[in-house]
């Protein structure tokens, strides 16, 4: 049985740990100004980025750019599927008759 490489380093584990406990005491601050962190997921990515700033072997982050870049494909997709479909009108001039 081979043993697959670990994704994330113990230490940055230890970071996310740290994180975590920080917020659950409520003492973990985020940004300029210091705001206290409520939400599990961003104690999470606040120990995440300490970790890659220290330099551990940590994941790179998904950046939003590629995520909208998906996002723009997918509805350009749909667009042009819905925009083939134009329904063509044919117009037909009537001959006024006038009669004298």
């Amino acid at each position: 049985m081979a043993r697959t490489a670990r994704k994330y380093a113990k230490g940055a584990s230890k970071d996310v740990e740290r994180a975590m406990k920080k917020r659950k005491a409520g003492t973990l601050k985020s940004g300029g100004p210091g705001r206290k962190v409520k939400s599990r997921k961003q104690a999470i990515a606040i120990g995440l980025s300490e970790a890659r700033r220290e330099g551990k072997k940590v994941p790179a982050r998904k950046s939003a750019k590629s995520s909208a870049k998906k996002s723009a494909k997918k509805s350009s997709k749909s667009a042009s599927k819905t925009s083939t479909k134009k329904t063509t009108k044919k117009t037909t001039k009537k001959k006024s008759s006038k009669k004298n």
